[in-house]
C-alpha cells in the first residue's frame, strides 16, 4: 500500500490524526487535542516493548555472533516478532521514548500533537506537533509548521527531530518532511542514546533561530531582483556538464532550460514573485518535482521522496540563489 502506514486485521491502523483526515482515510481522527500517553494508545504505539536479542540457531541454540534482531510485541495480537536485523551497537529507543522528546514543548509553547503512526510493519514511527505559530514571509507565502520525531526500529533510518512546513501522514509525507525540513538534528541508534536523546530535547530551543535564519533568506530573495541569465548560470552549476560529455546530455540540458525559462517567466505558479530570486528558486523546485524526466508521475515522485541526490540538489540550489 502506497501510505505504508500499518494496518491489523481488524481494519485498523496504526495512525492518528488531530482533527483534520488524511488523503489515505485510514487510522483514527480525534475531535481534541491528546496528551502523550492518549497519543501512544490511539495510534497503537503503545507497549511494544522492543527488545534487541541475540539471534541463534534454531536446533541447537548455538549463538550467532555480531547478529541481532528487534523484536515488538505485536499491538493487536501481543506476540513477539521480529522488525529487523542490527548489529551489536544498536540501542533501541521505545515508541513513549520518542513521544516524550516532543511532550516536555505541550505546555512551553502551546504546541499539540497533530499525527502519529507505524510505518512499514512497525519497522518505522512518526511523531509530530504543530506548532501555534505560522511562518509568514513577506505576506506572499504562509505555512503552517510542524515538529516531527521518527525513528526506526531495525536500523534502517537515524532518528530525526526537525522542524518541517509538511504535515506527515504517511511514508510519502515523511520523506518529503526530510527533503524540505528548515532545521534537523539527527542521531544514530548507538552509545548512549538516551543522552542523545536529552540533546535532541535541547535541539528544540533551537527552533525558532532555524525558522528566523529561514525567513531572513527568504525575504533576502523575495527582495531581489533575478534575471533569468543569472538562473541559467545556477543551473550549469547545478547540473555541469563536460566537453566530452555524448550529445543527448547537451539536448537534456537544452530541454530543462527551456522548462526552466517558461516556470520563471511565464508560469502561473510563480505570479506573484514573478523576477524575484525566491521565484527562481520554486521554478528549479518545481521542476525537479514536476517536470525531470522520468519513466512515470509515479517513478519521478519515487525519485524525488527517496533519493538523496535530490535532497542535496535542492539545498545546493538554495545556497547558489541565496549568494546570487
Amino acid at each position: 500500500m502506497a501510505h505504508q502506514l500499518e494496518q491489523f486485521d481488524d481494519g485498523t491502523a496504526a495512525f492518528f490524526s488531530a482533527r483534520q483526515d488524511a488523503w489515505h482515510q485510514v487510522g483514527t481522527v480525534t475531535s481534541g487535542c491528546l496528551t502523550a500517553e492518549e497519543v501512544m494508545q490511539v495510534a497503537y504505539l503503545g507497549g511494544w516493548d522492543v527488545l534487541k536479542e541475540q539471534l541463534q540457531t534454531v536446533a541447537t541454540r548455538a549463538v550467532v555472533p555480531d547478529k541481532w534482531a528487534t523484536t515488538r510485541r505485536h499491538p493487536k495480537t501481543g506476540k513477539r516478532e521480529v522488525l529487523g536485523l542490527v548489529g551489536s551497537k544498536y540501542q533501541v529507543v521505545q515508541n513513549q521514548e520518542a513521544c516524550a522528546v516532543l511532550n516536555m514543548i505541550v505546555d512551553e509553547v502551546g504546541a499539540h500533537f497533530e499525527t502519529a503512526g507505524s510505518l512499514r510493519g512497525g519497522r518505522e514511527v512518526f511523531v509530530t506537533m504543530k506548532l501555534p505559530d505560522r511562518l509568514r514571509i513577506a505576506d506572499v507565502d504562509v505555512m503552517d509548521l510542524y515538529l516531527a520525531m521518527c525513528t526506526s526500529h531495525d536500523g534502517s533510518r537515524l532518528g530525526r527531530l526537525l522542524c518541517t512546513p509538511v504535515r506527515i501522514v504517511c511514508a510519502n509525507t515523511q520523506a518529503a518532511a526530510f527533503a524540505n525540513n528548515v532545521g534537523e538534528y539527527t542521531f544514530q541508534h548507538s552509545g548512549d542514546v538516551r543522552s542523545k536523546l536529552a540533546e535532541a530535547r535541547d535541539a528544540l530551543k533551537l527552533v525558532p533561530a532555524y525558522l528566523e535564519q529561514f525567513r531572513e533568506h527568504a525575504q533576502q530573495m523575495l527582495e531581489r531582483q533575478l534575471d533569468w541569465e543569472q538562473l541559467q548560470d545556477i543551473a550549469e552549476q547545478l547540473w555541469p556538464l563536460a566537453d566530452e560529455d555524448p550529445e543527448t546530455a547537451f539536448l537534456k540540458k537544452m530541454a530543462r532550460e527551456r522548462e526552466l525559462r517558461y516556470l520563471f517567466e511565464q508560469a502561473p505558479t510563480q505570479e506573484g514573485i514573478r523576477g524575484t530570486a525566491w521565484a527562481g528558486l520554486q521554478s528549479i523546485v518545481e521542476w525537479v518535482d514536476h517536470l525531470q524526466p522520468a519513466r512515470s508521475d509515479y517513478h519521478r515522485a519515487q525519485k524525488v521522496l527517496t533519493d538523496a541526490k535530490v535532497t542535496t540538489l535542492k539545498q545546493d540550489a538554495f545556497d547558489l540563489v541565496l549568494a546570487a
